[in-house]
């Protein structure tokens, strides 16, 4: 069965245009978006001296001295990108946001209305460069997939003919980059090259059964995707409904129990509209006013979809805390509420399994949790967060209870010169400056080969006594960020077992870092 028709509107480089725009550059500046050092997007510009997608930063540097290099900040390119949506979504209503820089619609519509498709083709371009100010190219095709590539070379494929468009092309164009979640589709590319499979077209011909016994259901989504069949059909977006439910108070409330009640009504409403939307909300936003004219605003997150009574609860123990940390200034009542779905899901998302994932006790807690938070504010309440890294403090990051507990770093890397197990179970948040002593008295230091210059025989932590070393291990060197002049950083670890005084014996982490010794971690 032939896909249907879609119109797709690429704007070229799309986080470098959002970058640039943001930061403010001219246009005609050579820039690139990096990211783990690698550049995943240039502008004309740069290309036209030499660099490309992939290098390392300090090679795309050396092509190009004068390049602006951007971070990659996918929250920005969705965010700059809207305007261009908007723009699309005035001719034809229901489009689907692809990904910041690529947006597609059905072609029935504007072709209809338009009369043509090159007809709609040309007043969409028109559009999107009056209302947001920038060029976009225009593809249309059968299927998502067909379409994007048109884009690409701006090109309108005839009806019926995406499978002859897309034979001639070359194997690569199933892994885009620009999608940055397609690991295994690179690979499969690089598979299918070095098996002799160099254009869609020879992979297309390939029978679909041994495609599936050889390469899976990933190599089977590509087979239809190079027959220039859709994965899956367009999921069209709807422009967002404004969910803001506001109440004003007249008078003026300022006491807390007039909060606790004036709270369940509007969370009520706003949890009814949710559901009447098939959603729920993650992400709660509370605004509040005061008679003095004081703006106040806190957001709230949270792991699992809220509920009214959670999100009541969460609007009273907002009002309380604002009106206990104010109730003895003038003008502290509050004349104006305002609550913010600020992100919002479908409202199947976060079921929970038939059995529940947690018990009684711990919802009790968590909601005692979240009651801190609204007394003494989100960073009150804060959780452990392992990660990756090389030191125990660089692997543990704190976040707000609630809040999304993604590592900053990715765990699975090898991450050579990491710490062995096991890891310590106390991690200082200021090292402790410590001095290592052979038994001659002298100091301890670590050569240039990463070697100790003699035994250790006695520690000192923190300016405590000496205490003597039982056994120790290392040293274990490691270099860190060697290519940049400021940031690198290169250091020697030491585990040392120290002899026992009425508390016990005690173990610790000692790094040896410019010729000083600090303890990183203490070993219960």
């Amino acid at each position: 069965m032939t896909p249907p028709r879609v119109v797709v509107v690429w704007c070229p480089d799309w986080p470098v245009v959002a970058g640039s725009v943001a930061e403010g550059l001219a246009g005609q500046t050579p820039a690139v978006v990096v990211a783990a050092n690698r550049v995943v997007a240039c502008s004309a510009v740069a290309r036209a001296q030499g660099v490309r997608r992939g290098q390392r930063r300090r090679e795309a540097q050396g092509r190009c001295p004068e390049l602006a290099v951007l971070a990659d900040d996918p929250d920005r390119d969705a965010r700059m990108f809207e305007p261009v949506v908007a723009a699309v979504e005035a001719l034809a209503p229901g489009v689907e946001l692809v990904r910041p820089g690529l947006v597609a619609v059905p072609a029935r519509g504007p072709t209809r209305y338009f009369g043509s498709e090159p007809a709609a083709a040309e007043r969409i371009v028109d559009v999107v460069a009056a209302q947001a100010g920038l060029e976009c190219q225009i593809g249309i095709a059968d299927g998502l997939f067909a379409a994007t590539l048109a884009a690409h070379r701006g090109l309108l494929v005839p009806p019926g003919g995406s499978a002859g468009f897309l034979a001639a092309l070359s194997i690569a164009e199933l892994h885009q980059p620009a999608d940055r979640n397609t690991a295994d589709r690179a690979a499969l590319v690089d598979l299918l090259h070095r098996l002799g499979l160099r254009t869609l077209g020879s992979f297309a011909a390939l029978p679909v059964d041994d495609v599936a016994s050889r390469f899976g259901l990933a190599g089977v989504c590509a087979h239809r995707l190079a027959q220039g069949l859709d994965e899956r059909p367009l999921a069209r977006r709807h422009p967002p409904v404004d969910l803001t439910v506001t109440r004003r108070f007249d008078p003026p409330l300022d006491r807390v129990d007039a909060a606790a009640f004036a709270s369940r009504e509007p969370a009520e409403q706003l949890h009814d509209a949710l559901v009447a939307r098939g959603l729920a909300c993650i992400r709660l936003g509370i605004s509040a006013r005061t008679e003095a004219g004081e703006e106040l605003h806190r957001v709230w997150r949270c792991a699992e979809s809220l509920t009214a009574s959670g999100i009541g609860d969460r609007v009273r123990w907002q009002l309380d805390g604002w009106l206990t940390s104010r109730g003895s200034h003038h003008g502290a009542g509050i004349t104006l509420l305002q609550l913010i779905p600020e992100e919002v899901i479908g409202g199947q998302a976060l079921q929970r399994g038939l059995w529940g994932e947690s018990g009684e006790d711990d919802e009790r807690a968590g909601r005692a949790l979240v009651r801190v938070q609204g007394m003494l504010g989100p960073e009150a309440v804060l959780i452990g967060v392992l990660g990756g890294g090389r030191n125990p403090h660089d692997r543990v990051r704190l976040v707000p209870w609630g809040e999304d507990p993604t590592p900053a770093r990715d765990v699975d890397p090898p991450w050579p010169g990491r710490l062995p197990s096991p890891s310590p179970s106390r991690v200082p948040t200021h090292p402790l400056p410590a001095e290592v002593f052979d038994a001659a008295g002298r100091v301890v230091g670590v050569s240039g080969r990463g070697r100790l210059t003699s035994v250790p025989y006695r520690i000192t932590v923190d300016g405590s006594p000496a205490r003597r070393v039982l056994a120790w291990a290392g040293p274990w060197p490691v270099e860190e960020r060697w290519w940049e002049p400021r940031g690198g950083r290169r250091c020697a670890r030491l585990q040392a077992v120290l002899d026992a005084d009425p508390a016990g014996s005690l173990a610790v982490l000692l790094a040896c870092e410019t010729g000083r010794w600090r303890v990183e971690g203490i070993y219960e």
